[in-house]
């Protein structure tokens, strides 16, 4: 009976690939999970492997056909599978038969007890929650044969939000990786398979000595000069016309597997040299940049990014934004840090910063203006009747906002150990998703980065965020004299469609006056 291979199950953003390569022939047996087609969208290359263990019977698609999520590419018809290898072995030749049974053994081995006769498990991608559809493969920390303890981290999944982690189910190691780096993957996808009490050099047992990760175990090698290369590894050679020689390969008896040839290309170390002899490569090599040479690197953009991006354009063409500005004081805040920094350092654990005295101040003044601390949603207004203030914190991989609950009955210390947590957590992409949800103000600070003024943008669905800049000394008119004080301009966009221009400015002058005289803050005037 045969047995269609279908093409993979495309992510929702994708809505057809071509076939890329076919790593079988009609006629070529094959083993169970062997790669047999790659398929490329316009994000990824997926592999497409043989659901059983049998001979290629029909392929139905050609290399360079258009094919849609879970079509039909061939079939596998019954032949020269695990179990009858022996047997039609023997009938020819007892030394053939013998290897035809090695092979067997080796391939139920693979399924059962793929390195050192631990039990298999599917490593799977987190439960994404309800608003994330899908994420990307950022990094495997793991390769395959890597030694892993229990819950240590194998790989890192990157969602438009947050960065999940993936850890070990137990000890033991990757014996197959089946979601390479860069390519989308859908809540509870297999990623790989673990064995446990695996390690070392036990793991590439799966495909005779092969990493079982590797894109290249199917098809056959091909030998460029004294280099031996994987079939996937070729295409990528080709595609990008590089020198074979300069590659240096990592696999089996310096085979170059397609990993090889990505970080080749990556790094441009195996470019083709526009001229032959080995003398001129020679000066080429040490001869310094052309100038007037305009380099450029393209690069994806992260999904982080995209919706940064998104939902930043997002506000500005649905909200009425207008921003409203004002300038404070900060000498009365600087000489009470001056004053207290060493006793509330030793007293909570925490240095004493700005951001404690802000979001006090904005938690009191969003109690006297609700309508800045609403929310619009679809034609009604939300009145939210506590405070959550989002946080902006800045990280290599972009903006996020982690959101301080209840903010009106927090201390300034506590504000302030949650936002050295946040911080640390941020750059770390050990962030929650629920701890970035449902804010109902912002407060950004760019003065950390010496910007003096700024427009902040609202944050949907909230309808105002509030902008710190840097302080910086300016003479000002004090009791009919002139001093120099240290001056912050503030800064608040708000939705025009929620939120008039007197409530606006008045809001913001409260947020003024309760930073000029910290104490009203301690005694609620």
């Amino acid at each position: 009976m045969a047995t269609d291979i279908k093409a993979p199950t495309f992510p929702e953003s994708v809505a057809e690939g071509s076939v890329a390569a076919w790593h079988k022939k009609p006629g070529d047996s094959v083993e169970r999970d062997e790669l047999i087609v790659e398929i490329e969208t316009d994000k990824v290359v997926l592999e497409v492997v043989a659901p059983e263990a049998g001979t290629l019977s029909e392929v139905l698609v050609e290399e360079g056909d258009t094919v849609e999520s879970e079509q039909v590419l061939g079939k596998i018809g019954e032949g020269k599978a695990k179990g009858s290898g022996e047997q039609d072995a023997k009938k020819s030749d007892a030394k053939a038969g013998k290897e035809s049974d090695a092979k067997a053994e080796k391939a139920d081995d693979a399924e059962t007890k793929p390195a050192a006769g631990g039990k298999s498990h599917e490593v799977k991608a987190p439960t994404f929650p309800e608003s994330i559809q899908e994420g990307t493969v950022a990094s495997w920390n793991k390769q395959v044969g890597d030694a892993v303890k229990r819950d240590e981290v194998l790989a890192e999944i990157e969602t438009d939000k947050v960065v999940l982690e993936v850890v070990a189910p137990a000890d033991g190691a990757l014996s197959e990786i089946k979601a390479e780096e860069g390519s989308q993957v859908t809540s509870e996808q297999v990623l790989a398979i673990f064995t446990e009490g695996a390690g070392g050099e036990a793991a590439p047992a799966v495909g005779e000595g092969k990493p079982a990760a590797s894109a290249d175990d199917g098809g056959s090698d091909e030998k460029v000069g004294d280099k031996i290369l994987a079939p996937a590894a070729r295409k990528l050679v080709a595609e990008h016309d590089l020198d074979v020689s300069k590659i240096e390969g990592t696999g089996k008896g310096g085979r170059i597997l397609k990993e090889d040839v990505q970080r080749a290309v990556k790094e441009g170390s195996a470019k083709k040299s526009t001229k032959p002899s080995g003398g001129a490569k020679a000066a080429a090599a040490a001869a310094p940049a052309v100038e007037g040479e305009r380099p450029e690197k393209r690069v994806p953009m992260s999904r982080l990014r995209q919706t940064i991006a998104k939902r930043l354009v997002q506000a500005q063409q649905t909200a009425a934004m207008l921003t409203t500005y004002n300038e404070v004081d900060m000498g009365a805040v600087m000489d009470l840090r001056t004053q207290y920094k060493d006793t509330f350092l030793k007293s909570h654990d925490v240095k004493l910063g700005f951001m404690g005295f802000f979001v006090k101040a904005a938690s009191e003044a969003l109690k006297r203006f609700p309508d800045v601390n609403a929310s619009i949603d679809g034609t009604d207004i939300v009145y939210h009747g506590y405070q959550d203030i989002g946080v902006a914190v800045s990280t290599d991989r972009g903006l996020v906002v982690p959101v301080l609950r209840d903010t009106d009955s927090m201390k300034i210390a506590d504000v302030e150990k949650s936002i050295v947590d946040f911080g640390k957590r941020a750059r770390d992409g050990k962030l929650g998703i629920d701890e970035m949800q449902g804010g109902t103000f912002t407060i950004t600070n760019g003065g950390i980065f010496g910007s003096l003024m700024s427009t902040p943008i609202i944050n949907p669905p909230q309808t105002a965020i509030l902008g710190m800049h840097k302080i910086q000394e300016r003479p000002m008119a004090v009791n009919g004299k002139v001093e120099i004080r240290p001056m912050m301009y503030l800064a608040v966009s708000y939705d025009h469609r929620m939120i008039d221009g007197k409530d606006a400015v008045q809001f913001l002058v409260t947020i003024k006056e309760l930073l000029e005289d910290p104490a009203r803050l301690l005694l609620d005037i």
